[in-house]
């Protein structure tokens, strides 16, 4: 038993080192917690939602769950919004529910450790950035660490059920 604690203090102390997917979003390489990732498939047919946001693209039947999917270069205003067979959706696990994210395309998987993260800058008001973790480095490589469960429940995403918020 101590081990264990031993063991959940370290992953504490460490909460930005593991293993991340890669993808890309217009020039920019983005990662995310692995252990968010439920699937990485194709881009379907979705069914529209009137009176969403631009880039709440709508919704798909995920195995009989409805699924939220969110074009992320819609919403960080990078890349182009093409729907073609090259088009990846990420299925995550995020705050209870299943939702899906819309790249420009998945990279690879990495691990990084504590010295290969740096901490996320600061740009004051004007840009909100509190959904980036870090900057991870590999080689020459620069990848935006993003919280996406952060940045998935966030009141301007609009996609969690205010029912499932705790009062």
């Amino acid at each position: 038993m101590q081990g264990m604690v031993r063991m959940e203090t370290v992953n504490q102390h460490n909460a930005a080192s593991g293993e991340y997917l890669v993808f890309t979003l217009g020039q920019e390489e983005y990662g995310i917690d692995i252990l968010k990732v439920q699937e990485i498939r194709g881009y379907d047919t979705v069914t529209t939602i009137a009176n969403s946001p631009a880039f709440i693209k709508g919704v798909i039947n995920l195995r009989g769950t409805i699924v939220p999917v969110v074009d992320l270069r819609i919403k960080f205003q990078v890349g182009t919004a093409t729907y073609n067979q090259f088009t990846v959706v990420i299925i995550l696990n995020v705050a209870r529910r299943v939702v899906g994210i819309v790249v420009d395309g998945v990279s690879d998987v990495i691990t990084l450790g504590n010295e290969q993260i740096r901490p996320a800058p600061e740009f004051g008001a004007t840009l909100k950035t509190d959904y980036i973790q870090g900057l991870g480095t590999v080689d020459e490589r620069m990848i935006i660490l993003a919280d996406i469960e952060k940045l998935m429940t966030s009141s301007e995403m609009e996609l969690m059920d205010h029912s499932m918020q705790p009062a």
